[in-house]
């Protein structure tokens, strides 16, 4: 054994380690919210004419807090006490809205654009979905915990806005669980939930009255990946069926799809979400459809094209406990910088890397453990997916949120790059071996700016102007703890640990 001395961040702790590695100590460097009010989240969002309207708005404060919507379009109300925005909109147009949230210390404004029109997700999607940690045990208890987590850690107060179930909540043929069988089908052919899920549509009338939104998932093949009944042959009663219990979202999934596809073909991979994707053009109800089907074909090429709100860009992050780490940085980094992603995502339609597995996952043994990433391969994870304007889906146990892991799914200034309205993705601006620079342009013409460490030691990696395209001096801001760092004229370095990364945004300076 061996003293080291480990570098987490700009933290330093003294650590032994049998192996030569330096243990981790999970250092949380975001900084609480304070006491007076501030509005967080998109300041752009998507809704079609006459749909359903629900945006909460997500402030961060002491209670109570009243809130208020100035130019506020016909059609649509605020709820003082909650923050709610419901109703609907008639009249297609940007309705450009002053948000307020108010408390005993004082009232935060920020302006919200509503765009009424034909495109949905003008931000990338902020959730959580069950999968990664409730796999094939997922019931409506499980969804309903969910929901009130999100509001209990104050995760709704940051801009999350979606409970999604996944795999398993429909009748599984042929299976010994009793609480897994019974008639797929009604007489009219709609589907029909498990004996788990026994009231779909009392489920999402509670996650909304949390001020939520709710997703399913399903396959366009005969069967899911977990072999439940998918919507083969069914898909406009499918359909029906999801808006006739009230869900948001749509994870369509490819699994036995290949099983009945008429080719290998490129139109017969498209071929399943243009048919979903024009059924779902032509509901009442708005629903933002992502598409798994894990970088086939090129999917970022023409997901947009097809209907896609979201398309998976690899195979699962988490298919395996151990390869979570490993499968970061292939799928992740990779990926991305090989096909030029960039190039494809915007407002809209967004790459899907996969979710955040941080906190308790599954083990797929039954039961749950911490996710195998390190604290700094968990601060590099969020980093990216913020950076190539990822949807933010948090996969680990919600209601099991240390102060580690809820930090980095809280912090305003990290999220606000993910979440920035210009919609431009970030990439790769240069590679040094393992050290990297990846870059996103925002809306205010300031860049965020991701200094990677992808070597087994610590490392200093720089981030130089011309590379970036920028010249003069900056304002260089570390966004993980929101503080400034101060003036630099043509680079700014940082030492990153192992796997690490330091994520800051440059803005122009007048000095």
């Amino acid at each position: 054994m061996r003293l080291k001395l480990c570098l987490i961040g700009l933290a330093t702790v003294l650590s032994w380690a049998s192996i030569g590695l330096c243990a981790e100590e999970a250092v949380v460097l975001t900084p609480k919210p304070g006491p007076a009010p501030r509005i967080n989240g998109a300041r752009i969002f998507g809704v079609r004419q006459g749909s359903p309207f629900l945006f909460a708005i997500p402030a961060t404060g002491e209670r109570p807090m009243t809130f208020a919507a100035e130019g506020l379009p016909e059609g649509l109300k605020v709820d003082p006490k909650t923050g709610r925005i419901t109703g609907r909109i008639e009249r297609r147009g940007e309705y450009s809205l002053i948000l307020k949230a108010s408390n005993r210390l004082g009232t935060a404004a920020k302006t919200l654009k509503i765009v009424c029109g034909d495109t949905l997700a003008l931000t990338p999607h902020m959730g959580w979905n069950s999968w990664y940690v409730w796999e094939n045990r997922v019931s409506d208890k499980i969804m309903r915990d969910a929901a009130e987590a999100m509001v209990a850690t104050g995760m709704i107060d940051h801009g999350y806005q979606y409970v999604n179930i996944d795999d398993c909540w429909a009748v599984k043929p042929g299976s010994n669980d009793p609480a897994l069988q019974g008639e797929p089908r009604d007489e009219r052919g709609m589907i029909n939930s498990n004996k788990r899920f026994p009231d779909m549509k009392a489920l999402t009338d509670y996650i909304h009255s949390k001020g939520l939104k709710a997703g399913i998932y399903t396959s366009p093949g005969p069967t899911t990946c977990a072999g439940h009944v998918g919507a083969w042959e069914h898909e406009d009663q499918d359909v029906s069926r999801f808006i006739e219990w009230g869900f948001d979202f749509l994870k369509y999934d490819w699994c036995s799809y290949e099983n009945v596809a008429g080719g290998k073909g490129l139109a017969e991979l498209q071929k399943p979400y243009r048919l979903v994707s024009r059924i779902l053009a032509r509901q009442p109800r708005d629903m933002v459809l992502n598409l798994c089907q894990y970088g086939m074909g090129r999917v970022w090429e023409w997901g947009r094209e097809v209907g896609g709100n979201s398309w998976r860009t690899a195979g699962d992050l988490g298919g395996s406990f151990e390869g979570i780490p490993a499968a970061l940085f292939r799928d992740g980094f990779d990926v991305y910088a090989a096909n030029d992603l960039q190039r494809y995502g915007g407002p809209g339609a967004w790459n899907d890397p996969d979710y955040l597995l941080l906190g308790w996952l599954s083990d797929w043994k039954g039961g749950t453990a911490r996710t195998p990433l390190t604290p700094n391969e968990q601060y590099s994870h969020v980093s990216l997916w913020c950076l190539l304007a990822a949807p933010l889906i948090f996969s680990g146990d919600i209601t099991r949120l240390d102060e580690f892991t809820l930090s980095l799914l809280t912090n305003d200034e990290v999220i606000d790059v993910d979440q920035d309205p210009l919609g431009r993705p970030g990439r790769r601006v240069a590679k040094k071996g393992d050290l990297e620079v990846w870059a996103r342009d925002l809306e205010d013409g300031s860049k965020a700016v991701g200094l990677f460490n992808r070597g087994e030691a610590d490392a200093e990696v720089e981030a130089v102007w011309s590379e970036l395209g920028v010249s003069g001096p900056r304002i260089v801001r570390d966004l993980w703890r929101q503080k400034d760092l101060g003036v630099f004229r043509d680079k700014y370095k940082a030492l990153v640990p192992r796997h690490g990364v330091v994520l800051v945004r440059l803005r122009p300076s007048k000095t």
